[in-house]
């Protein structure tokens, strides 16, 4: 076997981003085939990140894709271990074909299903950019959250990526749903409207205000009426069609997006590491 070239170990590090002892012993062991050493260092990287696997991964970032046009949409969480790989280009490249294939591809419920699919910006496996940015930076990677509407879709994820939403609707104006994302980003509803509130909770708030007037020493034919006014600021904090719109507080959310031609149908709000 001919001897391996400092051009040689030059090239595949560049290429790997990997220490110089490891591109030489890799194509040592490869016989000089470059294809073959970095498949080999894939393989040692794995191995080597095998025994990590405990790591706490608090930082990474969310992000999303959508489409009226295409009817989907999905989003997706991917973690790290520390906040300068989650601001590498690798990982943001990463995330956002992790986002733009499980929405357009052919669906995923896994971490492991996605991953065995094929990047929409580099016609690689996604496993092998996966691996590749985890040699890298030999830190462990957690595709920890995802989530696909099979509906029009807008998406809002804020500029450090640590907040997302997707939000499913039915009309076709897409610069106001990426206006409603930022809202429900910003106000945080849990319910899109207040029939999909949990009665019970309901019920609770209710009794919570009654005795609350009562206490106050209000007649009892006027508390019920009192209870009923007061229940609209509930609904205000907790259901995104009774919110008021943050960019125009004199209209909620439902008489916005009933203006501009929207139904609410769901959404999926995420803090980064947060449930």
């Amino acid at each position: 076997m001919s001897a391996i070239t400092a051009a040689a170990v030059k090239a595949l590090r560049e290429k790997t981003q990997l220490p110089m002892m490891e591109c030489k012993q890799a194509l040592e062991q490869s016989g000089g085939d470059e294809e073959a050493a970095i498949r080999l260092l894939r393989e040692q990287g794995k191995a080597k990140m095998g025994g990590r696997t405990d790591r706490a991964t608090d930082q990474g970032r969310i992000a999303a894709y959508s489409s009226l046009e295409q009817g989907v949409g999905a989003m997706i969480e991917l973690q790290c271990e520390t906040a300068q790989v989650a601001k590498l280009d690798e990982y943001g490249v990463l995330a956002s074909d992790l986002a733009q294939q499980l929405a357009t591809g052919p669906g995923a419920a896994t971490a492991e299903e996605l991953l065995q699919q094929i990047s929409p910006s580099t016609g690689k496996p996604l496993q092998e950019l996966w691996d590749d940015l985890q040699n890298k930076t030999r830190e462990v990677l957690r595709l920890t959250r995802l989530v696909r509407f099979d509906a029009p879709t807008g998406a809002y994820v804020h500029h450090d990526f640590s907040v997302g939403v997707l939000l499913e609707i039915e009309g076709t104006d897409a610069a106001l749903a990426k206006d409603i994302c930022m809202h429900i980003a910003a106000m945080r509803p849990t319910v899109v409207n207040t029939a999909d509130l949990d009665p019970a909770d309901v019920q609770r708030e209710r009794e919570i205000l009654t005795a609350a007037a009562r206490s106050e020493g209000k007649p009892e034919n006027i508390i019920e009426k009192m209870v009923e006014g007061r229940m609209r600021n509930y609904y205000a904090e907790t259901v995104l069609n009774e919110q008021p719109f943050v960019k125009d507080d004199k209209k909620t959310v439902g008489q916005v997006a009933k203006e501009g031609g929207l139904k609410l149908v769901r959404f999926a709000h995420w803090v980064l590491g947060k449930e």
